[in-house]
């Protein structure tokens, strides 16, 4: 057995690969290009060509699709097999054979591995390193995958304080099992269908689904982001001058930041000196 499967079966880990296969039947060409333009806007960069790019926590394999569409040479990996065999899947359908995007499975806390690979122009792991469970380890090791003058592109989750405490405990308890998982659900889904239907109302010209049909926010699906949020456990937070600090020490500067008041991720961009 697999560790990421004791992790699972233990409790430890939410299944992130199974969530990121019910979302690969919605990628469709629209998704694609809102992947694309949210890529562009966070590396401020418009045009990948030639660039070797390493996608940490591939996920669905959107966003290593999104690059290897923008022209870079691309390297996806994941820790999760599930999302391993969908990083694989849009890579057939879009780039069958492709010599110029490989997709491996591995994890970024193993430094045999991580040494194992080149170094990259680009090294980009959106929304993942604070699943690891080691979270400074794991933002350590992808700093080191990064080439000199290469751009290093994070998104963490904000610290919260006694709220980041709060929602660490129910994710956790989520992924004790099915049970756990549907009461938390039960629990939440009303407020998120109420607060989605609002949105659609107010920011979709009075369409209450408008939000669910949605594809700007990075190519993501609204549904499918419910899970990921209740369920995403490890769960580490960072304020956004604790990942300054930690990678000026490393020779990083910081070259564009986005921040949020609420849950979510704060977005870097590094750019190694």
């Amino acid at each position: 057995m697999s560790s990421h499967q004791q992790d699972i079966q233990q409790g430890e880990r939410f299944k992130f690969g199974e969530n990121w296969s019910l979302f690969l039947s919605l990628v469709d060409e629209e998704r694609i290009q809102s992947a694309e333009h949210s890529l562009q806007q966070l590396l401020g960069i418009t045009d990948l060509t030639d660039k070797r790019f390493l996608d940490i926590g591939s996920g669905s394999g959107l966003f290593s699709l999104a690059a290897r569409r923008l022209g870079a040479q691309v390297v996806s990996f994941d820790f999760d097999p599930h999302s391993v065999a969908c990083t694989t899947e849009l890579r057939r359908r879009y780039f069958c054979d492709d010599a110029h995007w490989q997709v491996m499975e591995g994890s970024v806390l193993d430094p045999a591995f991580m040494e194992g690979l080149a170094t990259f122009d680009v090294v980009y792991s959106w929304g993942v390193l604070h699943h690891t469970g080691q979270m400074w380890q794991a933002i350590d090791y992808a700093s080191q995958r990064v080439a000199a003058g290469g751009l290093l592109s994070l998104a963490i989750y904000n610290h919260q304080g006694v709220r980041s405490a709060l929602w660490k405990k129910i994710k956790r308890f989520y992924c004790r099992g099915r049970l756990a998982a549907l009461l938390v659900k039960f629990l939440c889904y009303p407020y998120y269908f109420t607060k989605t239907l609002a949105k659609g109302v107010l920011l979709h010209g009075g369409n209450p689904i408008g939000a669910f049909l949605d594809k700007s926010n990075r190519g993501m699906s609204e549904l499918r982001a419910w899970d990921d949020w209740l369920g995403g456990y490890p769960f580490e937070v960072a304020k956004p001058e604790e990942i300054f600090h930690f990678l000026k020490a490393r020779h990083f500067s910081l070259e564009n930041l986005t921040t949020l008041n609420g849950h979510g991720c704060n977005e870097f961009l590094f750019i190694k000196r």
